[in-house]
């Protein structure tokens, strides 16, 4: 049995009935809409949110209406933030597929992005439960600050792992918190519990990001986006920031400068790309990954339900080990 299949099998019927309530809120009488909400429909990845709401679920009690609509409501939260962040970006594809505004333009992937949004906070409110609504509020807030923590680091000619970290929480991680939170507090699990499963979700979503800046080393076009793409856009990740701090080789750190203000040429950044890999930038974050994935599968006990306790384990190695 892989990994999906172990993660999966204790929330079959959960995950079949997510996806039945998901297909449905992405329908609209405006035909344009509909044809970008299908396409939407269409490209939707492995869905480790909602798996992580229903297995947080099932861990402290039953998934209920409330975990339903909680995880939709995360998942059309964390959809619309990808599709305005291609339109930000300027990036033509996500994960191997074309971009919203790849297939349509701008206008209409920020037009929507809002629907999204809407949406999302159409089914918060439907989970009844005000301390769930605020989770989704806080989220939203979260994923804006991360982008402009982002931003604002472009003129920054510091290389800190500290400020590294607090975006991928504010981005990546957050959703994978809010995902845990969602699950644990929607079936009434205690304060503790959903410390622990929030806890969970943020070890989760930090090795999901280092593993995801890793695969920007990789040349393999299936991963989604080509060798050195997030340079291109100005970011630099967990990878370089370890070697610019460890060698202090000045014209290293001048060319990350350009990188980071997008004046570096594609060549330059190959190389840069490369003068990583030689240095040790690759296995110092899967080290690093590795770290936040022992954490997490520390905080899994024993006495846990065991079939739900191997999901847990095998959701967070999945991250780790995906190919893309």
């Amino acid at each position: 049995m892989d990994k999906l299949e172990i993660i999966k099998k204790p929330i079959e019927k959960e995950l079949g009935q997510f996806r039945q309530l998901f297909d449905e809120s992405l329908v609209s009488k405006v035909p344009l809409l509909n044809q970008v909400l299908a396409y939407i429909k269409k490209r939707n990845g492995k869905m480790m949110r909602p798996i992580l709401v229903m297995l947080m679920a099932r861990l402290f009690g039953e998934a209920n209406g409330a975990a339903y609509h909680g995880a939709l409501s995360l998942e059309l939260l964390h959809t619309a933030s990808l599709v305005h962040d291609d339109v930000v970006d300027e990036s033509d594809k996500r994960r191997g597929q074309s971009s919203v505004n790849a297939l349509f333009d701008n206008k209409v992937s920020v037009l929507v992005g809002d629907f999204l949004l809407a949406t999302s906070l159409k089914h918060a409110a439907l989970t009844s439960h005000v301390e769930l609504v605020a989770l989704v509020a806080r989220l939203g807030q979260h994923l804006a600050e991360g982008e402009l923590i982002q931003l604002a680091n472009t003129a920054n000619e510091d290389f800190s792992e500290e400020v590294y970290f607090d975006v991928i929480r504010k981005k990546t991680a957050a959703l994978f918190i809010a995902s845990a939170e969602m699950g644990a507090r929607a079936v009434g699990a205690t304060p503790e519990e959903a410390c622990l499963a929030a806890l969970f979700g943020e070890l989760a979503g930090i090795a999901f990001q280092i593993k995801d800046d890793i695969f920007d080393y990789s040349p393999n076009p299936d991963l989604g986006k080509p060798t050195g793409n997030d340079m291109l856009e100005g970011k630099l990740t967990l990878p370089a920031l370890h070697v610019l701090n460890k060698v202090g080789d000045e014209r290293m750190k001048a060319l990350a400068i350009r990188i980071r203000q997008q004046e570096a040429t594609s060549e330059e950044i190959a190389g840069f790309v490369q003068a990583i890999k030689e240095q040790g930038g690759i296995e110092y974050a899967e080290k690093v990954m590795y770290e936040y994935r022992n954490k997490a599968v520390a905080l899994l006990q024993e006495t846990m339900n065991t079939e739900l306790r191997e999901a847990l384990v095998a959701y967070i190695d999945y991250v780790i080990e995906r190919k893309r």
